[in-house]
C-alpha cells in the first residue's frame, strides 16, 4: 500500500528524516512519536504524496511518487484519508457541506453519497450538528468533523496527526474508538501523537506498532527498524 524505502528528507539546509524504510501493510495499526519538530508531520505528508523525499523512494499503492502525475495523486489521496492537525474549514459552509468537499470535488455528490453522508455524521456523534458552522463548534467537534471529512471517501489508509491533541481525556477515547473501528473495518491506521496514555489505551482494543523518530531515524519500540 504505502511504502518508503530508504528515505531521508531535508528541510531548510539540514536532515530532518534519513534511512527510514517502513512498509504500511493492509489492515495494521500503527502510532508515530517523537518530541515536538522530529520530523512527525512530514513523515506522513511523505506517506501520502505530499512531500517527495530528498533521497530514497516511496511508493503508493506500487507507484514511485516521483513518477506520480496529477491524476494518479489525485487518485491516491482518494484511498488515503488525512486527519490535519490544524482542522481548517469553509467557515462559510454548514458542517455537512465541509465534510462533503471531498465527494463535491470528485463529483461523486449523489443522492447515496448524501444517505452515506448521513450515516456518517450520526457515527462521528455530530447528527444533530449538521447544520452547524465550523465557528460554532467545540474542538472536540472540530475534531471529529476532521476525521469524517477524512473518510467520507472510504479510503483504505487513514493517517492523523494528533487528532486528540486539543481535546480531553474522554473525547481522545471517544476519537480513538472511532479509529479503532476503522480497523476492525480493515483500514491501515497511522496515528501521530506524543500522549503514551493513548498508546497505552489503545492496546487495550487493538494491536499496534509503535513507531518512534529519533535522531532523524525511526524505531520501532526502541529498537532500529
Amino acid at each position: 500500500m504505502i511504502e518508503l524505502d530508504n528515505i531521508a528528507y531535508s528541510y531548510g539546509g539540514g536532515e530532518l528524516l534519513s534511512e527510514i524504510s517502513l512498509k504500511l501493510a493492509p489492515g495494521s495499526f500503527h502510532f508515530l512519536t517523537g518530541p515536538s519538530g522530529s520530523g512527525k508531520t512530514t513523515f506522513l505528508k511523505l506517506c501520502y504524496g505530499a512531500l517527495v523525499p530528498t533521497a530514497g523512494t516511496v511508493q503508493l499503492f506500487g507507484k514511485d511518487v516521483r513518477d506520480m502525475d496529477r491524476d494518479d495523486h489525485a487518485m491516491a489521496r482518494r484511498r488515503i484519508g488525512v486527519v490535519h492537525q490544524d482542522c481548517q474549514f469553509l467557515d462559510h459552509l454548514p458542517l455537512r457541506e465541509n465534510v462533503s468537499l471531498p465527494l463535491t470535488v470528485s463529483g461523486r455528490d449523489s443522492l447515496e453519497q448524501n444517505t452515506n453522508l448521513k450515516e456518517l455524521l450520526h457515527w462521528v456523534g455530530l447528527g444533530n450538528r449538521a447544520s452547524a458552522l465550523p465557528p460554532e463548534l467545540s474542538g472536540g467537534e472540530r475534531q471529529r468533523a476532521a476525521l469524517a471529512r477524512a473518510v467520507i471517501m472510504s479510503p483504505e489508509v487513514v493517517l492523523a496527526d494528533e487528532p486528540t491533541g486539543n481535546v480531553d481525556w474522554e473525547m481522545s477515547q471517544r476519537l480513538l474508538q472511532l479509529l479503532v473501528e476503522l480497523n476492525r473495518m480493515g483500514k491501515t491506521i497511522v496515528i501521530a501523537t506524543h500522549d503514551m496514555n493513548l498508546i497505552r489505551s489503545a492496546k487495550n482494543h487493538v494491536q499496534t506498532r509503535v513507531l518512534r523518530i529519533s535522531n532523524r531515524k525511526l524505531q520501532l519500540a526502541g529498537a532500529d527498524l
